[in-house]
């Protein structure tokens, strides 16, 4: 037990920990057990895509299966690879195209409920984000409302809290026990399912009347599950695990990307002044449509800068299925393996002066003299993440309109913190003030 609290601890202190105290390659004993953390890019590149078949998905997430069932997050092998197949059609870049008006309508009514707090004190920046990633990931992938389901972050909150939970006791606190912890867990999933099972039955009652259902995430989901098993109580539970990890991945990751972006440019005027000037020489006054994206050149460079210090996806844990060498580094059979993209984007070696918020490391130039690995916000090698497309274009759009038309003011004495959960989520939220921009 001591030893999974150890190996916590890892997780926790690396956030703030110097990258390059680390080195190129760490390994930590944890009793019988041995944790190796990689910090080069050629590793990186080794362990995620040239020898990706003999690193399974690892702690932290094989503990989320209790959290989050079998869906594409947690999943490995031939289950991993049906369930991307069936999914990979919907995040087509073609297709992620024709939701751009989607988004940018969403990133409108996200200014205007920000507006309407003008002059009434603090509001939760953050969870207006995140109410509107969900909204989005409704309308793009699910062709469903998700507006009305204000218990789902909530819900979610609690199953991140839990999958920590599950990843220090690895089993050995009995998930039944009558501890609080527990007891919410119990109640978020239950809430969690029952939107799940909401949102399937209205969207197989559509395609029962005869609504196309080839085109959006969710269709293909429940297609999918009943050509491979026809027991009702098997395809609901696969319906129920597939679409509570799209639920969760396909908000968490852009909500927290939206929050460190808005927040790192209230703290960078200079900045803020560049996006704002940029989004009006593109928009002018209307909404952003797809070719925008390829215009908004600056604004998608601080996104850019944003997930290099604050990657939401900021571990990515393997296990070794066999004996392996990383850059002359022996892994043993079955040993822990961490690819770790916040410390790799704060190396030293790789950046200068890393800590620094710098959009201009994203000018394509200086992106052509780093390693490709050097930066991997989104993962790499097979499982790179498949919504990165459709979170760019939400992150870029909607800070592009909020800047545009909003001034948004830290409360004076909040200090964002990274919490680092499934995603590096910002503890406590983001409370701002709102104004009209200049």
């Amino acid at each position: 037990m001591l030893g999974w609290i150890g190996e916590l601890c890892v997780y926790r202190l690396w956030v703030g920990k110097d990258a390059a105290a680390l080195g190129d390659a760490v390994r930590v004993s944890m009793g019988p057990r041995k944790l190796y953390i990689f910090n080069r890019p050629d590793y990186a590149k080794h362990v995620l895509a040239d020898n990706s078949a003999n690193y399974h998905k690892g702690i932290g997430l094989v503990q989320s299966r209790r959290v989050l069932g079998d869906g594409l997050l947690t999943s490995d092998g031939e289950v991993w690879r049906a369930q991307r197949q069936t999914a990979q059609p919907a995040f087509k870049p073609g297709r992620i195209n024709r939701q751009a008006h989607a988004v940018a309508q969403e990133g409108a009514r996200l200014v205007a409920l920000l507006r309407a707090q003008e002059g009434r004190g603090p509001v939760d920046v953050l969870q207006e984000v995140t109410g509107l990633t969900l909204g989005v990931l409704g309308r793009t992938l699910l062709d469903s409302d998700l507006t009305s389901q204000d218990t789902l972050a909530p819900a979610f909150e609690e199953v991140q809290d839990q999958a920590m939970l599950e990843m220090v006791s690895q089993g050995v606190a009995s998930p039944w026990l009558p501890l609080p912890a527990q007891a919410r867990f119990r109640r978020a999933r239950r809430e969690l399912y029952r939107v799940a099972d909401l949102l399937v039955a209205d969207r197989s009652a559509r395609m029962a009347a005869g609504e196309p259902g080839d085109d959006d995430v969710l269709s293909r989901i429940i297609e999918a599950a009943r050509r491979r098993d026809r027991r009702p109580r098997q395809v609901r539970r696969q319906l129920r695990e597939e679409l509570v990890t799209l639920l969760l991945a396909g908000h968490e990751t852009t909500a927290s990307t939206l929050g460190w972006t808005l927040y790192l440019l209230e703290r960078h005027p200079e900045v803020r002044a560049a996006v704002r000037e940029e989004a009006r020489n593109v928009l002018g006054e209307r909404l952003p449509e797809a070719e925008d994206l390829h215009r908004l050149t600056y604004t998608t460079m601080v996104v850019q800068e944003a997930i290099r210090l604050y990657p939401p996806v900021w571990v990515l844990p393997r296990i070794a299925q066999q004996r392996d060498e990383v850059g002359g580094y022996t892994v043993s059979a079955k040993a822990d393996v961490l690819i770790c993209p916040y410390i790799m984007h704060r190396n030293p070696r790789l950046w200068q002066d890393p800590e620094r918020f710098d959009p201009e490391r994203f000018d394509p130039q200086a992106v052509a003299s780093r390693p490709r690995y050097a930066y991997i916000p989104f993962g790499a090698g097979p499982r790179f993440c498949i919504g990165s497309n459709l979170g760019m274009l939400e992150a870029v759009f909607v800070t592009a309109l909020v800047t545009r038309d909003l001034d948004l003011r830290t409360v004076p004495g909040h200090r964002a913190v990274a919490e680092p959960m499934l995603s590096l989520r910002m503890r406590g939220g983001l409370p701002m003030t709102v104004s009209a921009a200049g």
